[in-house]
């Protein structure tokens, strides 16, 4: 990823800091920065005493320095957040602009230090999961739909806790969701996918859950309707949606897992869902599983023709158990 930072237009000082206050934001003071050793740096001003706040929820990024600092004013600290390598500065792009994001309109400081604080705890989740680099189209589709999925069920099947308790696409598990006697295995479709579906391996399609079930999803790319929406969109929807402190805890912590963070390159493609199709897995329905594969042969990957397994059709609603 190759894009202009703030930080490539600010001087490195001969003491103290060069800074260029942030534009839009009717909070605290925030200002991008660099030091004397050429660090790219974020300050966020603060009035008043925060250093018991700050030893007691501080937080420890690794290649980012975190310091509360006296500032210039009687009285006032500075948040600051010191990258320590300059190639990683992409990557810190995006941690500040979320964060400043979460503070343009915070005027009290202590409150902007809690947010502050509790931003980087997320950060520190996502760069500490299996996948801290940008998703794939691909994966960004992926996502996307197992959101949209996982709306579904806390909006109409399950409590908000073990609706994200039952997301399972985080945890590497065979099928995206699990919950009470089913599985539920979702795919995205792209507005050129029109005929298959890709199963990814033996196991996808085989389960120790009574009933399973394959969800297809047609995500088509329209940024101009109002109901469209990005993957940050989503994630931004759930989170405001979700009340029950243990299952935001827990979307967050799964969101980290699959390498999500709030990224402005998450800020499109903004998708419409379509077609939303459900198909019931038992029977003759065409699939490879483990357990029938010949001995010797492992990692299937293969398509199924949506032609093919019209007869398996269900309502979205026998899906997710609605009654």
């Amino acid at each position: 990823m190759s894009r202009s930072v703030p930080w490539d237009n600010i001087p490195t000082p001969a003491a103290d800091f060069t800074v260029v206050r942030v534009a839009g934001t009717s909070g605290v003071s925030i200002y991008w920065g660099r030091d004397t050793g050429a660090q790219c740096l974020l300050i966020v001003e603060l009035q008043g005493d925060h250093a018991a706040h700050f030893r007691r929820d501080t937080v420890a990024l690794h290649g980012i320095g975190v310091d509360l600092r006296n500032g210039d004013t009687d009285g006032g600290q500075r948040l600051v957040l010191t990258l320590a390598r300059h190639i990683d500065s992409d990557l810190f792009l995006g941690l500040c602009e979320t964060l400043i994001g979460s503070l343009k309109d915070v005027a009290d400081s202590a409150t902007a230090l809690s947010v502050a604080l509790a931003h980087l705890k997320r950060w520190k989740a996502f760069l500490a999961g299996r996948n801290a680099r940008l998703l794939s189209p691909a994966e960004v589709r992926g996502l996307f739909g197992e959101l949209h999925v996982l709306r579904k069920l806390y909006q109409h099947t399950l409590t908000q806790t073990a609706a994200v308790d039952a997301w399972c696409g985080p945890d590497e598990s065979h099928q995206d969701f699990i919950f009470g006697n089913r599985a539920i295995e979702v795919k995205s479709l792209s507005g050129r996918e029109r005929s298959a579906v890709r199963i990814s391996s033996e196991d996808q399609l085989e389960s120790l859950a009574d009933e399973l079930f394959l969800l297809t999803l047609r995500l088509i790319d329209r940024p101009d309707s109002e109901e469209a929406l990005s993957l940050n969109g989503v994630v931004a929807l759930i989170s405001g949606e979700l009340t029950d402190a243990e299952a935001i805890e827990q979307l967050m912590s799964k969101l980290a897992d699959v390498g999500y963070a709030p990224l402005a390159e998450y800020d499109s493609p903004c998708f419409v869902v379509r077609d939303v199709q459900g198909y019931r897995v038992h029977g003759d329905f065409p699939c490879l599983i483990r357990s029938e594969l010949p001995t010797g042969i492992a990692k299937v990957a293969y398509d199924i023709r949506l032609e093919a397994i019209a007869l398996h059709q269900c309502d979205e609603a026998i899906v997710f158990g609605e009654d």
